[in-house]
């Protein structure tokens, strides 16, 4: 059975993209880690509004993070190698790889990543909304 799709109006025309993206995203968001958070930065004199997205990486050094743009999504990876010299009597923090995947609006632009204290921040300029106003000429055939 199909489920009735949000986009299959007939005043929404072209946006089926948005939809297959919306299914990618419900079905990368069920594993919980690393855990993230996504903050407004507000708009300065200098810069535009911009979005923080904060991972929580503890463990994890800059060499073993990866930070990539692929088309319209922001994946960062993250692979650590367990270490067989270490001879552990209690193991509770895990060696594991993990991928996060963001899917971005088109426009946003990535300024920059920091890793500090465990967290890694990457920094996103959103784009200031460009209000278009267009007149459609009508053209007229006669017959």
């Amino acid at each position: 059975m199909t489920r009735p799709s949000p986009f299959g109006h007939p005043f929404l025309l072209g946006f089926d993209e948005i939809e297959q993206a919306l299914d990618r995203v419900s079905k990368a968001a069920n594993d919980g880690y690393p855990p993230y958070n996504i903050e407004r930065v507000g708009r300065t004199e200098c810069e535009p509004e911009r979005l923080r997205i904060t991972l929580a990486v503890a463990g994890f050094t800059r060499d073993q993070l990866d930070v990539m743009l692929e088309e319209n999504q922001l994946v960062v990876r993250g692979r650590q190698i367990d270490d067989k010299s270490r001879q552990f009597l209690h193991r509770g923090i895990a060696a594991r790889q993990f991928q996060r995947a963001f899917l971005l609006a088109d426009g946003m632009e990535v300024l920059g990543a920091d890793l500090s204290n465990g967290l890694l921040s990457i920094d996103l300029a959103r784009p200031e909304p460009e209000r278009v106003i267009r007149k459609i000429t009508i053209a007229a055939k006669d017959v």
